[in-house]
């Protein structure tokens, strides 16, 4: 992410300083990715000599980066933008930078973030907090970007984190466990993505186009438990996540999705109860 927002401003004409990574060299192949910039194998004090400090770490780093950079910067810090690119954390992370005189925020793309090539930013939503001045800058650089700034109470960071995880993790996990369970039957990896890439890519243009219950499609949306039941007899050799995931996935699909969720609910645990006895009657283990 670093890289790819540092590429980026450096195309609209920002200035690029300091660029530090953990190692010289990673610092310098992030230098030449950006296209400019010293590179740097530790946090030095050169990167006070920028206006705007934006850290792009991994989360569990944030607040380590913050309070280094509270210990070389001290009162140079004083007037100065602090800016995090973490989805989960608050600007309350940068307090101690902000103790020393710096405006903090948070300024998230909604975005993956490869590390093999520049992702598109136009259309994208950046989700913004914190004081003032940072979200000010914050705003002008996602707008630079062609990107949509979305103003995120503080409070909610992790629950607009958790939903972007959703979407864009855990839908690959389901994605991969569906191209496993086809290859169990004896196709090929490559045609089992060719099978249901254009599968889920249909679902998601219904979604965005007719909305999610006139998209959902499959057993469940018919009412058909006697065929949700049989895929999961059908998984019995599959490790137990895969049988697992799908229960707990039709059932957030009953929640989310049909017009009356706890009936759909109540009929999916007859399902688990009556596999369940099923198994204890013919002397297997539940």
């Amino acid at each position: 992410m670093g890289r790819s927002l540092g590429r980026r401003l450096r195309e609209l004409g920002w200035k690029i300083g300091a660029v530090v990574t953990r190692s010289e060299p990673s610092a310098r192949k992030a230098v030449r990715s950006i296209g400019a910039g010293r590179a740097h194998a530790f946090l030095t004090r050169q990167v006070l000599a920028a206006q705007v400090i934006l850290i792009a770490t991994p989360d569990r780093c944030v607040a380590e980066i913050a309070t280094e950079l509270a210990r070389i910067g001290a009162e140079e810090l004083n007037g100065k933008i602090v800016l995090h690119t973490s989805g989960s954390l608050d600007s309350s992370v940068l307090d101690p930078v902000k103790q020393c005189g710096a405006a903090v925020g948070s300024m998230h793309p909604l975005q993956s973030f490869s590390g093999v090539a520049v992702p598109q930013l136009e259309g994208k939503v950046f989700a913004i907090e914190g004081d003032v001045a940072a979200v000010r800058v914050a705003r002008n650089i996602s707008r630079g970007f062609g990107a949509i700034p979305v103003h995120i109470e503080r409070s909610n960071k992790p629950l607009y984190h958790a939903a972007g995880a959703m979407a864009a993790g855990c839908i690959l996990a389901l994605l991969e466990a569906a191209t496993q369970l086809m290859t169990a039957t004896g196709m090929k990896r490559r045609e089992a993505v060719r099978a249901l890439l254009p599968l889920t890519r249909q679902v998601l243009e219904n979604f965005e186009r007719l909305g999610p219950r006139a998209a959902w499609t499959g057993p469940l949306s018919r009412k058909d438990h006697n065929v949700v039941a049989a895929h999961m007899d059908a998984m019995h050799d599959m490790p137990q996540e895969f049988i697992a995931a799908y229960g707990a996935v039709n059932r957030l699909a009953a929640r989310v999705l049909a017009q009356d969720s706890d009936k759909m609910l109540a009929e999916l645990e007859k399902v688990v109860v009556g596999k369940k006895t099923k198994v204890k009657a013919t002397g297997g283990q539940a």
